[in-house]
């Protein structure tokens, strides 16, 4: 193995963990009630009523894309980075919108531009572990 697929293992090892723990974290009672609120209200549906699903949804995703990442092959592995990047895409909007709240949101309100220069870098690792 050279220095350049180690580190790729690192890294897939680090998001892996990382993702995984961000999708079971969407089944923490408070951490879900939150994610649900940030979801913006034309996505959430009439009555919020979708907002708990896509937050099931988002966690799921976010559990199997980061065991994926530690599939011992290459497809899966690809196929799993390329759906957390389109994860990565998909929940901005409720990002978005937690920016725009900060006094509701607190500490997850992390201001728009940083919160997509940080998506934008977390889809590159993710692109870089996976090729």
């Amino acid at each position: 193995m050279d220095a350049f697929a180690l580190a790729q293992l690192v890294l897939r090892i680090l998001l892996a963990v990382v993702f995984i723990g961000m999708g079971a974290a969407h089944f923490v009672p408070r951490v879900r009630r939150t994610m649900g609120a940030m979801i913006p209200a034309g996505l959430a549906g009439p009555d919020r009523r979708w907002a708990p699903t896509l937050v099931t949804v988002s966690g799921v995703a976010e559990i199997l894309g980061g065991l994926g990442l530690l599939a011992p092959w290459w497809g899966v592995r690809f196929a799993a980075g390329l759906a957390l990047i389109a994860l990565l895409i998909l929940v901005f909007p409720a990002n978005a919108q937690a920016a725009k709240e900060p006094e509701r949101f607190g500490a997850v309100a992390v201001p728009l531009v940083p919160r997509a220069i940080g998506q934008l870098v977390l889809g590159l690792l993710i692109l870089v572990s996976v090729i």
